[in-house]
């Protein structure tokens, strides 16, 4: 009999022992126990070759606690495989059981690039390429660049591993992948998209099929209503250019034609011949005042009312003669 009651004493002994170790969900549901605390993930961001890239080492001792990979207590009423992230807190969650998750840190959206809602994963791809959007590379025009794409790589901004979300059917643009830029997990530094280690991109891969759904809480870890995304930029207005005043018109005035004098080939006018016959009219002879100086015939004649006066004006007498 007492035997009998050692062992009953011992087996509820035990049994209480292994509650304390592994609280009941009932008993932590009611208050009346503590949950299990998270738990790291050992040895798993070491370097490793994956494909064709040698994936370096993430120096553990930098990337804050909280944000590596853990086993967490996480209720939810999600089935095992859905994608829960909580942008608020920098969490991303793989529901692996009831009210059981593995928590992996992530880098979220940055002011003014914040969204919330549901969508599936639609598309899964090792070291893809990369190609920023048109309104990235007006932010930043030096990625220009790669507007044909970024081949996969060690240096790609998606990392390892990607998943691309689609919304109703929709692809705005939003992706889980990973990100050569590990000390940038635990902040808000990304365009819209989930950001994780590398190595932690991979281990999501291996578990996350396309058709998982994935759930992105509102800010304040509340599940969103619908979709929400960020405002749009506002349109870059377009720089006016001004006219050119226009170029006054040249006025060009054309040289003047010169007439030439005109050349007499014909008869010669009347009054013409006359000023010749004049000009050339012989000298008269001696100069004497016993009479009138002889005139030619050909002078005493009237050319309209032109009269030539053939006679020698220092005479006297001749003064008054007219022809």
């Amino acid at each position: 009999m007492r035997h009998n009651l050692f062992r009953l004493f011992l087996a509820t002994g035990l049994s209480l022992a292994l509650s304390a170790c592994v609280p009941d969900e009932a008993l932590i549901g009611a208050g009346l126990a503590q949950p299990p605390a998270p738990k790291l993930v050992e040895g798993v961001y070491g370097a490793a070759q994956d494909t064709n890239f040698a994936l370096p080492a993430v120096p553990v001792d930098k990337v804050p606690a909280q944000f590596q990979r853990q086993t967490v207590r996480y209720v939810s009423d999600q089935p095992i495989g859905t994608v829960i992230i909580n942008p608020g807190a920098r969490f991303l969650y793989l529901v692996t059981g009831t009210n059981k998750a593995t928590r992996y840190g992530i880098a979220v959206g940055r002011a003014g690039f914040e969204w919330a809602g549901e969508a599936v994963v639609a598309e899964r791809k090792l070291w893809p390429t990369w190609t920023p959007p048109a309104e990235m590379i007006e932010r930043k025009p030096e990625l220009a660049k790669w507007e044909k794409g970024q081949p996969g790589g060690l240096t790609n901004p998606l990392g390892a591993r990607a998943l691309y979300l689609l919304t109703n059917g929709v692809d705005y643009g939003y992706r889980i992948h990973g990100t050569p830029e590990w000390n940038s997990i635990g902040t808000n530094a990304s365009s819209g998209c989930i950001r994780m280690i590398n190595q932690d991109v991979i281990d999501l891969f291996a578990q996350v099929p396309v058709g998982a759904k994935v759930i992105v809480l509102n800010a304040d870890g509340t599940v969103p209503v619908g979709l929400k995304l960020p405002p749009k930029a506002p349109a870059k207005k377009k720089a006016v250019v001004k006219a050119a005043a226009p170029t006054p018109a040249v006025i060009i005035i054309p040289k003047p034609n010169v007439i030439p004098a005109p050349v007499i080939t014909g008869p010669i006018p009347v009054a013409a011949k006359a000023r010749a016959e004049v000009k050339h009219a012989p000298k008269p002879a001696a100069h004497n005042c016993s009479g009138l100086v002889p005139r030619p015939d050909a002078v005493r004649r009237s050319v309209g009312s032109l009269h030539v006066r053939a006679v020698d004006a220092r005479c006297p007498r001749a003064r008054h003669h007219r022809q």
